[in-house]
């Protein structure tokens, strides 16, 4: 199994990584998800964790959504 992180935003899924184990892209994943650029950016919609089988069939294991700050509201 490969494990990928992408962001999602206006213009669609834009890939950050792989990762060979569930362990390893989840440390990532939950690092992003604290990032405070990322929260910052506005662009960036959310992030995805994304699990890929042997046959290439991918599997969304989890997702964060990145909610706008009140800077951004304005």
């Amino acid at each position: 199994m490969a494990f990928s992180i992408c962001t999602h935003d206006s213009w669609g899924v834009v890939p950050v990584g792989d990762y060979p184990t569930l362990e390893a892209a989840r440390e990532v994943f939950d690092a992003l998800c604290q990032d405070p650029w990322y929260a910052a950016d506005g662009t960036i919609k959310g992030i995805a964790l994304v699990q890929t089988n042997p046959q290439g069939e991918r599997q969304q294991l989890d997702w964060f959504a990145f909610q706008p700050t009140q800077h951004q509201l304005r």
